[in-house]
């Protein structure tokens, strides 16, 4: 099923980012220091029930601030065209205002459903405030309190209600993607690996409206080629707003299976390539950095390649088992290095290991060197198997996972990746206690 976006939209103050906190509440992961994944950033994949969404906060407009934020407006405009679903989020305790208005008028021409969600309704005298807001003309209103948790089941259940009904085949073939900031030559790349001598591309029209997705034979085999640089209209627009670049990246790398991240050998590794890398962790997928652009390097392209291999090293230290290439899509030269690593690390992320093999190598990193007793407690591990796969996930069952430090699950990771070839995918523990 196809992931649905649902943007929030509304003057500044009128509760939206209080709201985004709470739909998306504890149930999105973080990674600890992992660039991209932070705490306020403005989208956010979400669940409510069985459905599972991605959330965008817009920026606050507002007509009385004199410069009236051209970038604001964009952004908004991005996150309406982005989304399936609008939350107009206006302040009940202020009635309707000018800036509301604007927003409606903005709205009206997307298209798109809207719901008026009537914020801060927590005693009678806003309540009386809430009949204002019909006169902006749309057909759903929920009052709703972000702060004391009021109403938003009752938001949710209107804004889901029709994305389960956007069933598809499921298609089996391997899908990768190419992600990464704006100009680092995303389609080049794509459009190098298509005229490969060696891939024959049949022009299937893009599935999705925020990507382009070209099915294609490598060695008598079909893939399917994401490219998030897919949204042509408007294309300025998309790109001027880089971080807005992240959303359809993130789209996009859910449903991939392998990631390509594509940075500019010229410019080097910037925060917003970490970013990027970020979200792929932590949507579980399979990685290849690819340095494009090798051409523009004159000198010792051996030397340098060594230098790059550091840098990646040391800016990517939560992902050291991505693989890594180096190519030009403008020449092609080392164009073939890399759908052989797009294979070798889909293939470690839906690698199956049997229970026993897993369950020796574990046992015998914790044999080999046992975690330090905690408050008198000691930590035991019983049993390891797999529990899954794309990626790689390991229950291990211990007699408490309180007594787990992330540095000693690190060390088990690592001993699992010394005995198993796991290279280019994360893979996951998930510590049990007995009997759970």
């Amino acid at each position: 099923m196809k992931k649905k976006t649902i943007c929030l939209v509304g003057k500044p103050n009128a509760g939206k980012s209080t709201l985004f906190n709470r739909i998306v509440g504890k149930k999105i992961s973080i990674i600890e220091d992992t660039p991209g994944v932070t705490r306020d950033r403005i989208y956010a994949t979400a669940t409510y029930g069985e459905t599972s969404f991605y959330l965008i906060d817009t920026g606050g407009i507002d007509l009385s601030d004199a410069a009236f934020n051209d970038e604001i407006k964009m952004q908004v405009e991005i996150g309406i065209e982005e989304s399936d679903v609008i939350i107009f989020v206006v302040d009940g305790k202020e009635g309707v205002t000018s800036n509301d208005l604007l927003i409606r008028d903005m709205l009206r021409k997307s298209n798109k459903k809207v719901i008026v969600a009537i914020n801060k309704i927590d005693n009678k005298l806003t309540e009386e405030n809430m009949y204002d807001f019909y006169t902006l003309g749309f057909d759903d209103y929920i009052s709703i309190s972000s702060e004391h948790n009021i109403g938003i089941d009752d938001l949710l259940d209107k804004a889901t209600e029709d994305f389960g009904l956007a069933l598809e085949e499921e298609d089996t073939r391997l899908k990768f993607s190419v992600i990464g900031r704006p100009n680092v030559g995303k389609s080049s790349l794509v459009n190098a690996l298509l005229n490969e001598e060696r891939v024959i591309v049949s022009d299937v029209a893009g599935t999705t409206r925020d990507a382009i997705d070209t099915s294609f034979t490598y060695d008598k085999n079909e893939y399917v080629l994401i490219d998030t640089a897919g949204l042509r209209k408007k294309g300025k627009v998309f790109e001027s707003v880089e971080k807005y670049s992240l959303l359809r990246s993130m789209r996009a790398i859910d449903r991939s299976d392998v990631c390509i991240l594509v940075i500019n050998a010229e410019e080097g590794i910037i925060e917003h390539d970490k970013h990027i890398a970020g979200y792929a962790l932590e949507a579980g997928k399979a990685v290849v950095i690819c340095v494009n652009k090798w051409d523009t390097i004159e000198d010792n392209k051996d030397m340098e390649m060594k230098k790059w291999k550091k840098d990646i090293q040391n800016n990517f230290q939560f992902m050291p088992w991505a693989k890594v290439c180096f190519l030009s899509a403008k020449t092609k030269k080392r164009i073939s290095t890399l759908m052989p690593l797009v294979l070798e690390s889909y293939e470690n992320a839906t690698k199956e290991i049997k229970t026993n093999i897993i369950n020796d190598v574990v046992l015998e990193a914790f044999m080999l060197t046992p975690p330090p007793s905690y408050k008198g407690k000691r930590l035991k591990i019983y049993f390891a198997h797999q529990s899954g796969c794309k990626p790689p996930k390991f229950d291990i069952e211990v007699n408490s996972k309180g007594l787990i430090h992330f540095s000693y699950e690190r060390y088990l990771e690592n001993k699992i990746r010394e005995n198993i070839d796991f290279s280019g995918t994360p893979i996951i523990l998930n510590f049990k206690n007995k009997g759970e």
